[in-house]
């Protein structure tokens, strides 16, 4: 098992481009869908909570995931699949700055590799906001237009959101 967190981290963190938002939809087809590890729900719960904690999104999905399936030695393991790729590819492109800063090949690709990554990042903030509740769909709109708008910073809708969530369960009917 700790074979494999290592090796599923280690493919995302290899193939993605972009940001950790880039890599939403591989960890998705890998860990519910191809892996079983979580359900869609479960998915969506971690998703929704390594947004909120503190740290780059993908190493905090990592964490939970490992955590979740071997304790605190698999969310080591998968956090060190998930940053190997990314940090020798930097240690290369450190080491060899000046080659890539100014080829005319890398430049291009990387505006190529542009619009696959807001896709990467689009795809599963779509897929999410439709398997949203009908009361939350307004709340959504709401704090995106806010953020995206007015510069309200999404740490108060994150905030309130978790406010609201707990409420609403501790109150729910049983």
């Amino acid at each position: 098992m700790l074979w494999q967190l290592f090796w599923t981290f280690f493919k995302i963190g290899a193939f993605t481009f972009g940001s950790g938002y880039a890599m939403i939809p591989l960890i998705e087809q890998e860990v519910v869908d191809k892996k079983k590890w979580f359900d869609k729900e479960s998915f969506f719960d971690q998703f929704s909570l390594a947004q909120s904690a503190p740290g780059p999104f993908a190493v905090n999905t990592a964490v939970f995931v490992g955590y979740k399936m071997r304790g605190k030695l698999g969310a080591f393991v998968s956090v060190l699949g998930i940053i190997i790729p990314s940090f020798v590819i930097i240690l290369l492109i450190a080491m060899y700055l000046s080659d890539f800063s100014e080829n005319v090949t890398v430049i291009s690709a990387f505006k190529g590799i542009r619009p696959a990554v807001v896709a990467l990042i689009a795809v599963p903030c779509v897929r999410y906001f439709i398997e949203l509740k009908k009361w939350q769909m307004p709340i959504a709109i709401a704090a995106a237009i806010a953020i995206w708008l007015l510069g309200v910073s999404p740490v108060y809708f994150i905030f309130g959101g978790s406010i609201i969530g707990i409420v609403t369960t501790y109150f729910k009917k049983p």
